[in-house]
């Protein structure tokens, strides 16, 4: 049997300093160097790049930040599948599919939630990203089953269970007609099928697949819960590679907030991602972690102690000391697109972080015969800057925009329609 033991940390302790949102006060710092290996050799052409210093720093933010994550198991399956024509107005068919991880039909497993468009020439290219409340929260389409994890307790929440009442509460973040238009098929699951968020020792979720006789939990070095949702996005593309209507070599993956975070890690390990797009994921995924601004690597640890693995807490005090930063994590992605997307309300996340982060990774795709930002100025809000590497910062706050979509969708036009 599933138990679930919440430990239910506050956000804000006590003891930690207030937030800061002074530019003024960020402090100097030292970005660690992209260009220079470990051994301290200048890397000058793709083939280094490529060959070692590509593989170092995918090793030490596997093993400082994120955690080392195992690949996909031996027997994923698909269990089960539903598919109706015609949805959405007749825009779309909808597939419902349950990839099953272990032998176990209790196991783990994930449920992907596909539309794919009517009427278009396939197989199509798609965007796929992970969800927060369940898949039937992010469409008022009656077809969609409710998720059967655990859910955090609210609106609509009974038991721990989703409601009808839960139907769409997400769908302004999920604009599936507008993109089923342009082209694209939509692919999403929800996040807490593969851990649920909450600090349970990783008892729960995709983590004891992996566990031995003697290994009851990840290592220092093993993969937290970002770790985890993150490895879902590559099992949901493996998915997509058996699907003859999705052009899997074009699929890219998005993410918002901590999904964001995920998404970044997923696409910097897992090259088949075509494209990345990061919405506003901050601290511990596009923002700088030496930058003393809104979150830090100190609070997110402490809030959010199940996210990362646990070497990463020993910076909590003094981030100048990790061996890689934010910068590094986006150049993994070189050369292929990257959208980075800030909100100005949303200092929490540090726009400008994020943005100085995309910059000091601009020499990756140089190296690597593409222009990425093309420049080293903020733009001003709702004016989007960059080539392969796109980065704008809107009005408003933390959320997902019918204009951050917009963006999304003419990026990927620009990219991903090239056959």
């Amino acid at each position: 049997m599933v138990t679930f033991h919440i430990t239910i940390l506050p956000l804000l302790l006590a003891a930690d300093p207030p937030a800061n949102y002074d530019e003024a006060k960020v402090g100097a710092y030292k970005l660690p160097e992209l260009m220079i290996t470990t051994d301290g050799a200048k890397v000058t052409d793709a083939a280094t790049w490529k060959s070692k210093r590509r593989p170092e720093l995918l090793k030490l933010f596997g093993e400082q930040v994120y955690g080392r994550t195992p690949g996909p198991p031996p027997k994923v399956k698909v269990a089960s599948t539903r598919i109706e024509h015609r949805v959405l107005g007749g825009l779309a068919t909808r597939k419902e599919i349950r990839l099953q991880f272990t032998s176990d039909k209790n196991g783990p497993h994930m449920d992907l939630l596909l539309y794919v468009p009517i009427g278009v020439r396939k197989p199509v290219p798609a965007f796929l990203g992970l969800n927060f409340c369940g898949n039937h929260c992010t469409t008022k389409d009656p077809g969609v089953a409710f998720s059967t994890a655990w859910m955090r307790e609210g609106e609509g929440v009974v038991d721990h269970k989703a409601t009808e009442a839960t139907r769409g509460k997400s769908s302004s973040r999920w604009p599936y007609e507008k993109i089923l238009k342009r082209g694209y098929a939509v692919a999403t699951a929800y996040y807490g099928d593969l851990d649920p968020d909450f600090d349970d020792g990783f008892k729960n979720g995709v983590h004891p697949i992996y566990y031995g006789l003697l290994h009851r939990s990840p290592s220092a070095n093993e993969w937290g819960a970002i770790g985890a949702w993150a490895w879902g996005l590559s099992r949901a593309l493996d998915y997509l590679e058996t699907d003859h209507d999705i052009l899997a070599k074009k699929v890219a993956v998005h993410g918002h907030s901590r999904l964001g975070k995920a998404a970044l890690w997923a696409g910097a390990q897992d090259e088949r991602f075509a494209m990345v797009i990061s919405n506003n994921s901050g601290e511990g995924g596009a923002a700088l972690s030496r930058r003393t601004f809104g979150e830090t690597v100190k609070r997110i640890n402490t809030s959010f102690p199940h996210w990362f693995c646990a070497n990463y807490k020993q910076y909590n005090d003094d981030p100048g000391t990790l061996p890689v930063d934010q910068h590094m994590l986006l150049a993994l992605i070189a050369p292929r697109p990257l959208y980075v997307a800030s909100a100005a309300e949303d200092k929490w996340a540090d726009p400008r972080g994020e943005f100085l982060s995309a910059a000091n990774a601009e020499p990756a795709w140089k190296l690597l015969g593409r222009i990425a930002l093309g420049t080293s100025e903020m733009p001003d809000i709702d004016k989007p800057v960059g080539n392969a590497v796109r980065y704008h910062v809107r009005s408003g706050k933390h959320d997902v925009t019918e204009y951050d979509w917009d963006q999304y969708l003419d990026f990927a036009d620009a990219h991903l329609k090239k056959r």
